[in-house]
């Protein structure tokens, strides 16, 4: 499991609307681009037109036409049906959906001080109006009227799928409340609202904050060239010219723990990255967690339910959280057995670096890479020049081209966010118009870490045109140095792949209404097509169609690949148990009955402790900087990649079986994994594709965590 892919699940005060909608709010459009029509490429948003103080207005003015639209259907004196209820209210505020999606999404990819500001003071107005669509008893019978009486509809498949997925959200959204109830249920999605931008905001400047700044050229032992000269670049940007910088983004800070001979500051920059968000000032996290984890607990008692986990899974594939401890539980033991010899192992070459202390986890990833080049004769240095980033996107680009006949095309006319921001058009290999892809790659200080996918615009039909999807993808990959390209690392190339599968999601997506569209599945579904990509990165075949070297052209060497899938399942030990402490913590807080009451520091460290967590390894994310789930859409839910981890192997067992580009087995993923989006049950898609249920035994064998005797380090 890598270090990426918090999956944007964008929360608007109307997330199952549509995203394009006509001006109809006369001369407050005339001057703002956000309420007029985008007369744009592909209509694509106009970012070369907004500005800041476009937002406030455009929103505001967007709550009132949607609160007007949401009033019509309540008030209508027409028998409820169908459309004049469920379609209606589906095709409802789509003006503020647009607007609030490119907020969003550019609160968290280019953000400033401004917009971070205006998030939190929008967060309540946008809570309320949430609240009142759902709180309103009379649109409330009216869907209840629909969902009682929808036998004599005679509804197909689709319709009876966004009639429940509607009337659910009135229901988990307090309809049957009484008025007191209703009154505290709003106070309490105000609070979370605000109290999440906090939260996200903290990490971000805490991760912007600290610079580790390089004076002494000794100090750089160790670390890999293209890395150095990026810190320089970064340093000479920050007026330390002659110094190099490194920073708490992963592309500085993981190679830094990866190479630096200087253990002292391999300690300093651990210590400042896993105390982000803890550190006694104002961005400190530690109350906003409290705070959080116990109004969402309270909100879910509320509503009748045990705990907040117990609330969130009910629509989730798990449907318990007793069933996802049971397959944390599955995989914990031997997951934690491997990461012990791994330890040991590490131990052993600390030992003769005459160092007697106990493994650190800064010491970690140092030691683990000496041991892959003893172990497997394998750099990762020596990887990294056959996977330049426009090799990858090609790569990428030709297996989704193999699979699904898809085509890429760069469009410069079409407006980005951001200078290093590209767009391109995807069409099916008729020429026919799929949808339009962003990529952003690189980490700047406007940017949130990590890597994750998220929309525009998604897919629906509207008055039988299929409208088409505008995706997006952003990561944080070292930026490109001099003559050299931004070369990834297999991890980050893996990453590519994985965010582009969500992608393909959200871009292969062909439903008629945009609330099941695409990614809107349950999170530990939304994880399959992602992490299947993932399996194509590594495939012999694959790796000679994309890895090759940036300066030569030459292909990645037979011997090159050999040495990569023999290590496949190196250091998987520690990279299960960090991802697994993670989602044991994440469970811990939400599956709580009672009010969190005590500091979150000794919490963390009691939840570890019961799952016998060595101290050489922490939680992938602790508490502090878990942006997954206190602001981004996954609590209780940290547990979807493992559970989805199931889903990918052996769905791709039905490629292996048959050849890489079967054209029949990739069909029939297309059909019915990425073009569904929500319209069926999560179980059901997955059985129609593959026949039966999943198994667990190839997640155990990809991780390595079956019985074997473990390899010995060379003398």
């Amino acid at each position: 499991m890598k270090r990426k892919t918090l999956f944007i699940l964008t929360i608007t005060a109307s997330i199952f609307m549509s995203c394009h909608r006509e001006n109809t709010s006369g001369s407050i459009g005339e001057d703002n681009p956000l309420l007029a029509v985008w007369d744009t490429p592909y209509d694509a948003p106009p970012f070369d037109e907004i500005k800041n103080e476009h937002f406030k207005p455009a929103l505001q003015e967007a709550i009132r036409i949607h609160q007007g639209e949401i009033d019509a259907i309540a008030n209508s004196h027409a028998q409820p049906n169908f459309k004049n209820t469920i379609e209606a209210l589906e095709n409802s505020g789509s003006l503020l959906t647009r607007i609030n999606t490119v907020f969003n999404n550019l609160n968290v990819a280019h953000t400033n001080p401004e917009l971070q500001a205006l998030a939190q003071e929008m967060a309540p107005e946008l809570s309320k109006h949430n609240d009142d669509i759902y709180l309103n008893q009379k649109l409330f019978e009216r869907v209840k009227s629909v969902w009682d009486n929808q036998i004599g509809f005679k509804l197909n498949r689709e319709e009876a799928k966004l009639l429940e997925k509607k009337y659910k959200a009135f229901i988990r959204s307090g309809a049957n409340l009484n008025e007191e109830q209703k009154e505290r249920l709003r106070k309490i999605n105000e609070e979370l609202a605000v109290i999440a931008l906090k939260f996200g905001d903290n990490v971000l400047a805490d991760t912007n904050s600290f610079e580790l700044v390089v004076s002494d050229k000794k100090d750089l032992a160790g670390l890999p060239q293209e890395l150095i000269a990026a810190a320089a670049d970064d340093a000479k940007a920050k007026g330390k010219e002659g110094k190099w910088l490194f920073t708490l983004q992963n592309a500085s800070v993981m190679p830094f723990l990866q190479y630096a001979e200087n253990r002292d500051l391999r300690k300093k920059i651990w210590t400042a990255y896993q105390n982000r968000g803890n550190n006694g000032n104002a961005t400190d996290n530690r109350i906003n967690i409290v705070q959080l984890t116990n109004l969402r607990a309270e909100k879910a008692r509320l509503l009748g339910y045990k705990s907040h986990a117990h609330f969130v899974l009910e629509e989730r594939m798990a449907k318990t959280p007793e069933k996802v401890y049971g397959l944390l539980d599955q995989l914990w033991k031997p997951a934690l057995e491997k990461a012990k010899i791994e330890e040991a192992d590490i131990k052993k070459l600390m030992v003769a670096d005459g160092i007697t202390d106990a493994v650190q986890p800064y010491d970690w990833r140092y030691y683990t890479e000496k041991i892959r080049k003893q172990r497997y004769n394998l750099d990762e240095q020596e990887l990294k020049p056959y996977f330049s980033l426009d090799n990858v996107r090609e790569g990428i680009f030709t297996v989704a081209g193999n699979l699904y006949g898809l085509k890429f095309r760069q469009v410069k006319d079409v407006p980005v966010y951001q200078k290093d921001v590209t767009a391109w058009e995807v069409t099916e290999a008729d020429g026919k118009h799929v949808g339009i892809l962003y990529m952003d790659f690189y980490p700047r200080e406007s940017k949130k870490g990590g890597a994750w996918m998220t929309s525009y615009r998604k897919e629906k039909i509207q008055d039988g045109k299929r409208i088409a999807p505008i995706i997006s993808i952003v990561c944080n990959f070292t930026k490109p140095t001099g003559d050299t390209p931004a070369l990834l690392t297999f991890d980050e190339t893996t990453t590519f792949f994985h965010e582009f599968g969500h992608a393909l999601h959200g871009l292969l997506s062909n439903v008629n209404y945009e609330s099941l569209s695409g990614t809107s599945v349950p999170t530990d579904f939304v994880e399959l097509p992602s992490q299947i990509m993932e399996n194509w990165a590594a495939e012999p075949e694959v790796l000679k169609l994309y890895a090759k070297h940036y300066k030569t052209g030459e292909v990645i060497p037979d011997e090159l690949i050999a040495k990569l899938q023999e290590s496949a399942t190196f250091d998987q030990g520690f990279a299960t148990v960090e991802y697994l402490a993670a989602t044991y913590l994440d469970l811990d807080y939400h599956a709580r009955t009672q009010d969190l009451t005590q500091n979150v520091t000794p919490f963390e460290e009691e939840s570890m402790k019961k799952i016998g967590l060595i101290p050489s390894i922490i939680p992938r994310y602790r508490s502090t900087y878990y942006n997954h789930i206190f602001n981004g859409g996954y609590s209780a839910g940290y547990y979807s990649y493992i559970w989805s981890g199931v889903l990918d192997t052996d769905a791709f067992e039905a490629f292996k079986g048959t050849s890489l580009f079967d054209k029949a087995t990739a069909k029939s993923f297309r059909t019915n994994i990425l073009e569904r989006g929500g319209t069926l049950e999560a179980d059901a898609m997955y059985k129609a594709f593959r026949g039966a249920e999943p198994s667990i035994e190839p997640l155990l064998r990809k991780r390595g965590l079956e019985k074997k005797a473990p390899q010995p380090l060379l003398p």
